[in-house]
Protein backbone atom coordinates (compact mmCIF):
# COMPACT_ATOMS: atom_id res chain seq x y z
CA UNK A 1 0.00 0.00 0.00
CA UNK A 2 1.55 3.32 -1.37
CA UNK A 3 1.58 6.31 0.98
CA UNK A 4 -1.23 8.19 -0.43
CA UNK A 5 -3.39 4.89 -0.58
CA UNK A 6 -2.55 4.82 2.88
CA UNK A 7 -3.83 8.72 3.91
CA UNK A 8 -6.71 7.66 2.07
CA UNK A 9 -7.33 4.67 4.82
CA UNK A 10 -6.53 6.90 7.42
CA UNK A 11 -8.97 9.59 6.71
CA UNK A 12 -11.51 6.92 6.47
CA UNK A 13 -11.14 5.84 9.70
CA UNK A 14 -11.11 8.59 11.43
CA UNK A 15 -14.56 9.83 9.55
CA UNK A 16 -15.78 6.46 10.22
CA UNK A 17 -15.20 6.78 13.95
CA UNK A 18 -16.46 10.80 14.24
CA UNK A 19 -19.47 9.15 12.23
CA UNK A 20 -20.19 6.67 15.41
CA UNK A 21 -19.18 9.12 18.03
CA UNK A 22 -22.17 11.57 16.60
CA UNK A 23 -24.21 8.87 16.05
CA UNK A 24 -24.08 8.06 20.13
CA UNK A 25 -23.86 11.51 21.42
CA UNK A 26 -26.25 13.48 19.16
CA UNK A 27 -25.09 16.02 16.78
CA UNK A 28 -22.96 19.06 17.91
CA UNK A 29 -24.61 22.25 17.71
CA UNK A 30 -23.47 24.39 14.79
CA UNK A 31 -22.44 26.89 17.26
CA UNK A 32 -19.54 24.52 18.15
CA UNK A 33 -17.73 25.29 14.95
CA UNK A 34 -19.03 28.89 14.53
CA UNK A 35 -17.08 29.55 17.83
CA UNK A 36 -13.49 28.96 16.99
CA UNK A 37 -13.41 31.33 14.31
CA UNK A 38 -11.63 34.51 16.03
CA UNK A 39 -12.53 38.19 14.60
CA UNK A 40 -8.80 38.72 13.91
CA UNK A 41 -5.80 36.90 13.18
CA UNK A 42 -2.71 38.67 13.23
CA UNK A 43 0.21 36.64 11.51
CA UNK A 44 3.65 37.67 12.12
CA UNK A 45 6.73 36.57 9.36
CA UNK A 46 9.69 38.71 7.97
CA UNK A 47 8.37 39.95 4.98
CA UNK A 48 5.86 37.41 3.85
CA UNK A 49 3.50 39.79 1.79
CA UNK A 50 0.94 37.34 1.22
CA UNK A 51 -1.95 38.19 -1.37
CA UNK A 52 -4.50 35.47 -1.51
CA UNK A 53 -5.31 33.27 0.82
CA UNK A 54 -7.80 29.70 1.70
CA UNK A 55 -9.17 27.81 3.83
CA UNK A 56 -7.31 23.77 4.22
CA UNK A 57 -10.35 22.47 5.68
CA UNK A 58 -9.28 18.89 6.25
CA UNK A 59 -6.09 20.30 8.38
CA UNK A 60 -8.23 23.18 10.46
CA UNK A 61 -5.77 25.93 8.59
CA UNK A 62 -5.68 28.64 6.52
CA UNK A 63 -2.89 28.73 3.59
CA UNK A 64 -1.54 31.92 2.36
CA UNK A 65 1.47 33.10 -0.36
CA UNK A 66 4.41 34.98 -0.82
CA UNK A 67 4.96 37.57 -2.94
CA UNK A 68 8.35 38.36 -1.22
CA UNK A 69 9.45 34.66 -0.65
CA UNK A 70 7.89 32.75 -3.28
CA UNK A 71 6.57 30.56 -0.69
CA UNK A 72 3.41 28.99 0.66
CA UNK A 73 2.41 29.19 4.01
CA UNK A 74 0.07 27.82 7.07
CA UNK A 75 -1.42 30.07 9.14
CA UNK A 76 -3.59 28.44 12.36
CA UNK A 77 -6.40 30.56 13.74
CA UNK A 78 -3.79 31.21 16.93
CA UNK A 79 -2.19 33.26 14.23
CA UNK A 80 0.96 30.70 14.23
CA UNK A 81 2.22 30.74 10.69
CA UNK A 82 4.89 27.99 9.34
CA UNK A 83 6.51 26.55 5.63
CA UNK A 84 4.37 24.43 3.62
CA UNK A 85 5.60 24.81 0.22
CA UNK A 86 9.28 25.88 -0.71
CA UNK A 87 10.40 25.74 -4.16
CA UNK A 88 12.98 27.66 -4.67
CA UNK A 89 13.81 26.64 -8.14
CA UNK A 90 11.08 27.30 -9.93
CA UNK A 91 8.55 29.51 -7.44
CA UNK A 92 9.16 33.67 -7.48
CA UNK A 93 6.04 34.72 -5.98
CA UNK A 94 2.88 33.25 -5.04
CA UNK A 95 -0.40 35.11 -5.32
CA UNK A 96 -3.46 32.63 -6.76
CA UNK A 97 -3.72 30.14 -4.12
CA UNK A 98 -6.37 27.50 -3.91
CA UNK A 99 -7.17 24.34 -2.36
CA UNK A 100 -8.19 21.40 -4.12
CA UNK A 101 -9.68 19.05 -1.16
CA UNK A 102 -10.60 16.35 -3.16
CA UNK A 103 -6.78 15.93 -5.11
CA UNK A 104 -4.77 16.38 -1.36
CA UNK A 105 -3.58 19.66 -3.20
CA UNK A 106 -3.16 23.33 -3.44
CA UNK A 107 -2.61 24.85 -6.72
CA UNK A 108 -0.31 27.99 -6.73
CA UNK A 109 -0.13 30.69 -9.29
CA UNK A 110 3.68 31.69 -10.06
CA UNK A 111 4.94 35.34 -11.06
CA UNK A 112 7.23 37.90 -10.74
CA UNK A 113 5.63 41.52 -10.29
CA UNK A 114 9.20 42.84 -8.60
CA UNK A 115 8.78 41.96 -5.03
CA UNK A 116 10.41 38.91 -4.99
CA UNK A 117 13.59 38.51 -3.45
CA UNK A 118 14.49 35.86 -6.42
CA UNK A 119 13.05 38.92 -9.24
CA UNK A 120 15.77 39.95 -12.45
CA UNK A 121 15.52 42.14 -15.58
CA UNK A 122 14.58 38.36 -17.24
CA UNK A 123 12.02 37.79 -15.71
CA UNK A 124 10.26 40.81 -13.95
CA UNK A 125 6.62 40.54 -15.82
CA UNK A 126 7.24 37.56 -17.87
CA UNK A 127 6.30 34.91 -15.40
CA UNK A 128 3.27 33.17 -15.75
CA UNK A 129 2.86 29.14 -14.22
CA UNK A 130 0.87 27.08 -12.00
CA UNK A 131 1.99 24.55 -9.83
CA UNK A 132 0.43 21.69 -7.53
CA UNK A 133 1.76 20.79 -4.55
CA UNK A 134 0.95 18.17 -2.09
CA UNK A 135 -1.52 19.12 1.07
CA UNK A 136 0.44 17.35 3.74
CA UNK A 137 4.18 17.58 2.56
CA UNK A 138 4.36 20.61 0.37
CA UNK A 139 5.75 18.35 -2.28
CA UNK A 140 5.65 19.47 -5.73
CA UNK A 141 3.42 17.10 -8.28
CA UNK A 142 3.41 19.10 -10.97
CA UNK A 143 4.84 22.73 -12.49
CA UNK A 144 3.03 24.13 -15.75
CA UNK A 145 4.89 27.49 -17.79
CA UNK A 146 1.51 29.19 -18.71
CA UNK A 147 3.79 31.85 -20.47
CA UNK A 148 5.26 29.11 -22.81
CA UNK A 149 2.15 27.67 -23.66
CA UNK A 150 0.67 31.60 -24.24
CA UNK A 151 3.48 31.55 -26.88
CA UNK A 152 3.20 34.87 -27.99
CA UNK A 153 6.55 36.19 -26.14
CA UNK A 154 5.19 39.12 -24.56
CA UNK A 155 4.59 40.19 -20.89
CA UNK A 156 2.46 37.86 -18.44
CA UNK A 157 1.45 37.75 -14.98
CA UNK A 158 -0.09 34.74 -13.63
CA UNK A 159 -2.79 35.78 -11.13
CA UNK A 160 -5.55 33.72 -9.75
CA UNK A 161 -7.28 30.42 -9.86
CA UNK A 162 -10.55 28.57 -9.98
CA UNK A 163 -11.29 24.59 -9.85
CA UNK A 164 -14.05 22.86 -11.67
CA UNK A 165 -15.44 19.77 -10.06
CA UNK A 166 -12.94 17.72 -12.37
CA UNK A 167 -9.72 18.97 -10.82
CA UNK A 168 -9.64 21.50 -14.08
CA UNK A 169 -8.20 24.88 -12.97
CA UNK A 170 -8.81 28.22 -14.53
CA UNK A 171 -5.92 31.04 -14.57
CA UNK A 172 -6.41 34.41 -15.05
CA UNK A 173 -3.26 36.24 -16.61
CA UNK A 174 -3.43 39.98 -15.84
CA UNK A 175 -0.46 41.25 -18.00
CA UNK A 176 -1.94 39.06 -21.23
CA UNK A 177 -5.80 39.40 -22.30
CA UNK A 178 -6.00 34.67 -21.58
CA UNK A 179 -7.87 32.75 -19.16
CA UNK A 180 -5.46 29.30 -19.27
CA UNK A 181 -7.46 25.88 -18.78
CA UNK A 182 -5.04 23.10 -16.58
CA UNK A 183 -6.19 19.72 -16.61
CA UNK A 184 -6.25 17.48 -13.20
CA UNK A 185 -2.75 15.90 -14.62
CA UNK A 186 -1.19 19.27 -15.42
CA UNK A 187 -2.05 19.53 -19.37
CA UNK A 188 -2.22 22.89 -19.98
CA UNK A 189 -3.90 24.96 -22.95
CA UNK A 190 -5.28 28.44 -23.89
CA UNK A 191 -9.31 28.50 -22.59
CA UNK A 192 -9.57 31.92 -24.41
CA UNK A 193 -7.90 34.68 -25.93
CA UNK A 194 -10.10 37.84 -26.17
CA UNK A 195 -8.58 41.59 -26.69
CA UNK A 196 -11.32 42.75 -24.34
CA UNK A 197 -9.36 41.27 -21.77
CA UNK A 198 -6.19 43.59 -22.72
CA UNK A 199 -5.01 45.52 -19.77
CA UNK A 200 -4.72 49.16 -19.63
CA UNK A 201 -0.67 50.47 -20.09
CA UNK A 202 1.06 50.22 -17.16
CA UNK A 203 -1.90 48.27 -14.90
CA UNK A 204 -3.58 45.02 -14.74
CA UNK A 205 -6.05 43.46 -16.40
CA UNK A 206 -8.11 40.28 -15.66
CA UNK A 207 -7.84 39.22 -11.95
CA UNK A 208 -10.23 37.43 -9.70
CA UNK A 209 -11.93 34.25 -10.95
CA UNK A 210 -14.52 31.97 -9.81
CA UNK A 211 -16.42 28.72 -11.02
CA UNK A 212 -20.37 28.83 -11.56
CA UNK A 213 -22.25 25.76 -12.58
CA UNK A 214 -20.46 25.48 -15.92
CA UNK A 215 -19.22 29.02 -16.68
CA UNK A 216 -16.87 31.46 -15.04
CA UNK A 217 -17.14 34.48 -13.64
CA UNK A 218 -13.95 37.04 -14.14
CA UNK A 219 -13.28 40.01 -13.04
CA UNK A 220 -10.86 43.16 -14.65
CA UNK A 221 -9.18 45.26 -12.12
CA UNK A 222 -8.33 47.85 -14.03
CA UNK A 223 -11.74 48.95 -14.77
CA UNK A 224 -13.85 46.89 -12.32
CA UNK A 225 -15.84 45.18 -15.25
CA UNK A 226 -17.34 41.52 -14.89
CA UNK A 227 -17.21 39.09 -17.53
CA UNK A 228 -18.75 35.27 -17.86
CA UNK A 229 -16.94 32.54 -19.83
CA UNK A 230 -19.59 29.27 -20.54
CA UNK A 231 -17.20 26.31 -20.83
CA UNK A 232 -19.13 24.65 -23.29
CA UNK A 233 -18.30 27.42 -25.79
CA UNK A 234 -15.51 29.87 -24.29
CA UNK A 235 -15.46 31.69 -27.59
CA UNK A 236 -18.65 33.37 -26.68
CA UNK A 237 -17.50 35.71 -23.66
CA UNK A 238 -20.12 38.20 -22.77
CA UNK A 239 -20.05 41.16 -20.54
CA UNK A 240 -21.99 41.01 -17.33
CA UNK A 241 -23.86 43.87 -16.84
CA UNK A 242 -24.12 44.82 -12.86
CA UNK A 243 -26.56 46.73 -11.49
CA UNK A 244 -25.79 49.09 -8.65
CA UNK A 245 -21.88 49.08 -9.51
CA UNK A 246 -22.50 52.78 -11.04
CA UNK A 247 -20.04 55.16 -10.18
CA UNK A 248 -16.91 52.41 -10.23
CA UNK A 249 -18.19 50.63 -7.04
CA UNK A 250 -15.68 47.36 -8.50
CA UNK A 251 -13.35 49.52 -9.68
CA UNK A 252 -10.13 47.58 -8.90
CA UNK A 253 -11.94 44.53 -8.22
CA UNK A 254 -8.98 41.77 -6.83
CA UNK A 255 -9.44 38.33 -5.31
CA UNK A 256 -13.06 37.11 -5.27
CA UNK A 257 -14.86 34.08 -3.78
CA UNK A 258 -17.98 31.71 -4.74
CA UNK A 259 -20.05 31.26 -1.76
CA UNK A 260 -21.74 28.12 -1.07
CA UNK A 261 -25.86 30.33 -1.51
CA UNK A 262 -24.40 31.16 -4.99
CA UNK A 263 -23.05 34.80 -4.37
CA UNK A 264 -19.56 35.89 -5.15
CA UNK A 265 -18.06 37.94 -2.59
CA UNK A 266 -15.00 40.10 -3.43
CA UNK A 267 -12.25 42.77 -2.50
CA UNK A 268 -11.75 46.04 -4.59
CA UNK A 269 -8.87 48.08 -3.25
CA UNK A 270 -6.98 51.58 -3.42
CA UNK A 271 -4.12 50.56 -4.68
CA UNK A 272 -2.48 52.85 -6.79
CA UNK A 273 -4.38 56.02 -5.96
CA UNK A 274 -7.52 55.06 -7.48
CA UNK A 275 -10.38 52.66 -6.07
CA UNK A 276 -11.93 52.31 -2.54
CA UNK A 277 -10.87 49.40 -0.17
CA UNK A 278 -14.22 47.18 0.59
CA UNK A 279 -16.08 44.39 0.55
CA UNK A 280 -18.83 43.68 -2.19
CA UNK A 281 -21.26 40.99 -2.51
CA UNK A 282 -22.84 39.92 -6.10
CA UNK A 283 -25.81 38.13 -7.02
CA UNK A 284 -27.48 36.59 -9.75
CA UNK A 285 -30.52 35.41 -10.49
CA UNK A 286 -29.64 34.44 -14.51
CA UNK A 287 -27.50 32.15 -14.66
CA UNK A 288 -24.43 35.08 -14.37
CA UNK A 289 -25.91 36.42 -17.43
CA UNK A 290 -26.74 39.75 -15.03
CA UNK A 291 -25.87 40.52 -11.76
CA UNK A 292 -26.39 42.88 -8.99
CA UNK A 293 -24.30 44.19 -6.32
CA UNK A 294 -25.77 43.67 -3.30
CA UNK A 295 -23.30 45.06 -0.35
CA UNK A 296 -20.43 46.81 -0.41
CA UNK A 297 -18.73 47.49 3.17
CA UNK A 298 -15.17 49.63 3.62
CA UNK A 299 -12.53 47.52 4.54
CA UNK A 300 -10.88 48.21 8.21
CA UNK A 301 -7.16 47.34 6.26
CA UNK A 302 -5.70 48.87 4.18
CA UNK A 303 -5.09 47.44 0.79
CA UNK A 304 -7.09 44.36 1.28
CA UNK A 305 -6.53 41.74 -1.67
CA UNK A 306 -8.35 38.51 -0.87
CA UNK A 307 -11.40 37.22 0.29
CA UNK A 308 -11.44 33.74 1.62
CA UNK A 309 -13.64 30.90 3.06
CA UNK A 310 -12.39 30.14 7.23
CA UNK A 311 -13.84 27.73 9.92
CA UNK A 312 -17.36 27.34 10.15
CA UNK A 313 -18.50 28.67 7.09
CA UNK A 314 -17.30 32.41 8.28
CA UNK A 315 -15.47 34.83 6.06
CA UNK A 316 -12.21 36.60 5.98
CA UNK A 317 -10.64 39.44 3.89
CA UNK A 318 -6.81 39.23 3.70
CA UNK A 319 -4.44 42.57 4.22
CA UNK A 320 -0.87 41.73 3.63
CA UNK A 321 0.81 45.16 3.29
CA UNK A 322 0.99 45.07 -0.88
CA UNK A 323 1.47 48.74 -0.99
CA UNK A 324 4.08 48.80 1.86
CA UNK A 325 5.99 45.91 0.15
CA UNK A 326 5.66 47.98 -3.31
CA UNK A 327 7.20 51.50 -1.93
CA UNK A 328 10.15 49.10 -0.65
CA UNK A 329 9.05 48.21 3.17
CA UNK A 330 7.28 45.34 3.06
CA UNK A 331 5.89 44.77 6.90
CA UNK A 332 6.08 41.86 9.20
CA UNK A 333 2.78 41.38 9.50
CA UNK A 334 -0.68 40.50 8.32
CA UNK A 335 -4.19 40.22 8.78
CA UNK A 336 -7.17 38.28 8.23
CA UNK A 337 -10.02 39.63 9.65
CA UNK A 338 -13.61 37.85 9.62
CA UNK A 339 -16.07 39.56 8.13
Amino acid sequence: MNHRQNRTLRRTLVATAAAVLLGAVGALPAAADTGCAPAVITGHAASLVPESAAWDQAHHRFLVGSLRHGTVSTVRTDGSVHTLVDDPGTLLEVAGLRVDAARDRVLVTNLDNGISERTSAATNGRIAGIGAYDLETGRRLFYVDLAAVAGDGGPHLANDIAIGPDGTAYITDSFAPIVYRVGADGTASVLVRDDRFTPQPGTYGLNGIVYRSGRLVVGKWDDGTLWQIPLHHPADVRRIEVAGAEGGALLHLDGMLGRPDGSIAGITNAFFGAGRDTEVELRSDDHWRTARLVAVRPSADLTPTAVTAGPGGSLYQLAGGLSAAFGGHPTDSFTLRKL
